[in-house]
């Protein structure tokens, strides 16, 4: 593990030391800035970190080993995000105004399309990683993951790739998607089908 792994492995636990400081220094002095410096260290500061991640160590899709001295940038990413996996209400706030959790999305180098709905138990890893089209329509816990992880001989390897929906699609209750699938316009995913990595839906299917 390099240094810089290391370094970001320490980043979760940085954002909650923060946010918690911002809520003590609060309570002390009910001063309005301390409740802003809280919303920009929950949303702005894991933001702004991956934004600058990005910029020095992009995010390639593709496979690669997970075990050697070379740093890994997924491995960055997943530390930058791991607050809101671990607490998932946080973006589930974001649900209660309108467009606002697919600007969000945006914001991390997603591509939505218009007139996306979400349901508040989704679940993204990887936030960067989705090509959404127009009028697609999430179920309840729906399970988006730009990344696998599979042992081999010794080693562990790591496949990263976009996940791309077309337009007018229906993602029913209870489905996984993995890296590399690819959702074809108009097609209808049933209920708690997984869809594994690399594969390709047609609206027959």
């Amino acid at each position: 593990m390099t240094l810089l792994s290391k370094l970001l492995a320490l980043f979760p636990g940085l954002v909650i030391t923060l946010a918690l400081s911002c809520v003590i220094f609060w309570v002390m002095t009910r001063a309005w800035w301390w409740l802003l410096l809280l919303l920009l260290t929950i949303y702005g500061l894991p933001l702004l970190t991956y934004r600058s991640h990005q910029f020095f160590y992009p995010l390639q899709p593709g496979l690669s080993s997970l075990v050697g001295k070379n740093y890994i940038p997924w491995w960055g990413t997943y530390q930058i995000q791991l607050i809101y996996s671990t607490f998932p209400a946080l973006e589930r706030l974001l649900h209660f105004v309108p467009g606002l959790f697919s600007l969000w999305l945006r914001l991390w180098g997603s591509t939505i399309g218009k007139n996306v709905l979400w349901t508040p138990s989704i679940q993204i890893l990887d936030r960067g990683m989705l090509h959404l089209g127009d009028q697609v329509i999430f179920g309840h816990q729906v399970t988006l993951v730009g990344h696998a992880i599979k042992p081999k001989r010794h080693n562990l390897w790591l496949y990263v790739d976009r996940i791309t929906v077309g337009n007018n699609v229906f993602i029913s209750a209870g489905v996984g998607l993995g890296p590399g699938v690819a959702i074809a316009d108009g097609s209808y995913i049933p209920f708690g089908k997984m869809i594994f990595p690399r594969q390709k839906v047609d609206p027959e299917e």
